[in-house]
């Protein structure tokens, strides 16, 4: 019962994070700034975003609440996913509003970092990661490709 109710809020503060960052982007992916970029050969139809975006704040609500809910686990767990849940959302910001392409990078790197941290740190549930981890990585390169590229 105990990992439920943290799955749950969990859930609630990931998808309002991404709701969060969803309104500091703007237009973004629809502004006319973005759709002149210079982007990637690989960069995915726009709902491929949203739909992974989806998946992974499940599976990533469903491993906080599993690691929320062990012993002496949540006071670091609580710091890294602040600090990953800040992350994540100032991306947005960052890459869409401000489009500040180079320090987009290392926030998205940042956040890679974080989420790798998780996975090799807290190795209960970590195959819930996985999908972050692969979208963060493509992600990043799409980002790179971007400031490399424009």
């Amino acid at each position: 019962m105990k990992k439920l109710k943290y799955t749950l809020l969990f859930f609630i503060i990931n998808f309002t994070g991404l709701a969060i960052g969803n309104f500091f982007m703007n237009d973004g992916p629809k502004s006319d700034w973005y759709l002149n970029l210079n982007k990637a050969p690989w960069t995915p139809p726009g709902w491929v975003f949203g739909a992974a975006w989806t998946f992974i704040m499940i599976c990533f609500s469903i491993y906080l609440g599993k690691q929320f809910s062990e012993k002496n686990r949540s006071k670091l767990i609580s710091v890294v996913f602040c600090s990953a849940f800040i992350l994540n959302v100032s991306w947005n910001y960052i890459f869409f509003n401000q489009q500040l392409i180079f320090l987009a990078l290392i926030n998205i790197t940042l956040l890679t970092t974080v989420v790798c941290y998780c996975f090799f740190n807290f190795k209960n549930y970590n195959y819930l990661l996985l999908p972050y981890i692969i979208w963060l990585c493509m992600a990043t390169s799409l980002n790179l490709y971007i400031l490399v590229h424009n």
